[in-house]
């Protein structure tokens, strides 16, 4: 979850959000049946569906603001719980050659101390099978949207920087996003995710941190 509203990015963002799948690690358990509506999502397919916060839920580790008990830029920690839905979006083809899945996702990210909800996150999870790379693309509404890609693997880590992060002249000057780092784990009906968000935020570095585990509630 992007700082600063979560920010989930990140995950939410999202966090975002996510996610916040893989080849492998995300891989649809051997024998189930990895096409929805005649696309073939490979890793992402077993996503689709609604997943929520385990009993455990997750942990917003973010610069505090001005006023905050922890001050401006001190270390707040967030405890939260959290949705995120997977739909799948179809297929599409870039340069003709590149052919792509889409597993649209939406975070929605909730305080629990008083249950309000402090991050949104939309995207998509992107499976490009010929070339095994799986992609997150996302926005959040703070003028920020990311581009993460990464392997696959038994856990999947996707990585965005420079060109793969886009944000308003605002952001840029007074709380830049310099990376993000995302990796999944998912196993049967629990998901995993941690999140990395390293900002220049009041005049200096934060890595601001997301983690959480999700279980799938509805398919």
């Amino acid at each position: 979850m992007l700082y600063p509203n979560k920010s989930a990015i990140f995950a939410v963002a999202l966090m975002i959000p996510g996610a916040l799948l893989c080849t492998q690690a995300i891989a649809a358990t051997a024998g189930t049946d990895t096409v929805i509506d005649g696309v073939d999502y490979g890793p992402l397919a077993t996503l689709a569906g609604t997943w929520k916060s385990s009993t455990t839920g997750g942990v917003d580790v973010a610069p505090g603001g001005a006023g905050s008990n922890v001050g401006k830029g001190g270390v707040a920690v967030e405890p939260f719980y959290e949705t995120i839905t997977f739909t799948p979006a179809g297929d599409a083809t870039n340069a003709s050659d590149q052919h792509l899945a889409a597993m649209f996702y939406h975070q929605q990210v909730f305080r629990k101390r008083d249950n309000k909800q402090f991050h949104d996150q939309i995207g998509y999870l992107i499976y490009d099978k010929a070339n095994q790379i799986v992609y997150d693309s996302f926005c959040i509404p703070r003028a920020v949207c990311v581009v993460a890609e990464g392997k696959p693997g038994p856990t999947m880590t996707l990585t965005a920087q420079g060109s793969g992060i886009a944000q308003s002249g605002y952001m840029v000057k007074n709380d830049t996003t310099k990376s993000f780092t995302i990796s999944y784990e998912i196993s049967g009906n629990t998901l995993k995710y941690k999140q990395v968000t390293e900002l220049r935020v009041y005049g200096k570095p934060f890595s601001h941190v997301d983690s959480g585990t999700l279980v799938k509630v509805e398919k």
